[in-house]
């Protein structure tokens, strides 16, 4: 059976079909995905029944896997993490945001496996960074192009709320020396497309350098309400065997935090990526 690509909305997203991700690739399906992902920047994989470990052996085909400082890693394959409402509040991904922004290369994109949901609600987001891009004025986009803004770890992950126990507080430390605040260009240049995009999130980007302090927070403010608009998404409602592969490099995401006390428990595999320019 031959893959297809079938479109979801006309700024990102298609549905994937005819591919089963606990078998090995073949080199023609990888470029069919890859080139896909670059094109529709978030693929939706449904009724996938993968193991930890076939999803990190599916993600490792498009580069190197990373693993994060903070989430707990799965026991059969590190280089899963676990997101699990049951043991951590994971309120900080309700909110807009890039994965991994805080580091000087990061993520060229994630594979994320429903493996527990709520019966209603615990939907994702994505949207498009070029999108939003393009819907800008050409005025604002000439101010935007040369601008660089500070992006923090500990914007999401505070130490009051991830230091509680002193091995937290030692990983927290261990962390934050590793990752100090950097700066990324406001407009990323794609390095596979050449198609520019907003490179700023809610969830890391703290602060405009070249703009006065309050000029730069009202700039980031406008920033992102804009990328949020609805015209620029894609909603998905999840069901166990599903899977979703983003490109980090052009989206950012927001885990809807509807379904509380219900337990939510995805597996993430991520790619490492390169410097922003």
């Amino acid at each position: 059976m031959s893959l297809s690509f079938t479109r979801l909305t006309p700024a990102l997203g298609a549905l994937v079909q005819g591919i089963d991700l606990s078998r090995p690739m073949s080199a023609d399906e990888q470029q069919e995905i890859r080139q896909a992902l670059i094109l529709h920047q978030v693929l939706f994989f449904r009724d996938q029944n993968i193991s930890p470990i076939q999803q990190r052996d599916f993600a490792a085909r498009f580069g190197d896997l990373h693993t994060h400082p903070i989430y707990p890693q799965h026991p059969e394959a590190s280089q899963i993490l676990v997101l699990d409402t049951e043991a951590h509040d994971l309120k900080d991904n309700a909110i807009w945001h890039t994965d991994v922004t805080f580091s000087e290369t990061p993520p060229l994109g994630a594979v994320l496996a429903a493996r527990q949901l709520p019966e209603n609600g615990g939907d994702t987001l994505w949207a498009s960074s070029f999108a939003a891009y393009d819907a800008l004025s050409d005025r604002l986009r000439i101010l935007l192009e040369g601008l660089t803004a500070t992006h923090d770890f500990t914007k999401t992950f505070p130490l009051k709320r991830f230091g509680l126990t002193a091995a937290d507080r030692q990983r927290w430390n261990e962390t934050r020396l590793n990752n100090p605040p950097l700066s990324h260009p406001v407009v990323r240049t794609h390095p596979e497309s050449g198609r520019k995009g907003l490179f700023v999130n809610e969830g890391f980007t703290t602060e405009i350098n070249e703009l006065p302090e309050e000029e730069g927070k009202a700039l980031l403010n406008f920033l992102f309400a804009h990328q949020s608009r609805p015209e620029f998404s894609v909603r998905w409602r999840w069901a166990l065997g599903d899977v979703a592969f983003w490109d980090n490099r052009s989206t950012s995401h927001y885990a809807v935090d509807d379904y509380r006390p219900a337990r939510r428990v995805m597996h993430r595999a991520t790619i490492l990526g390169d410097k922003p320019y």
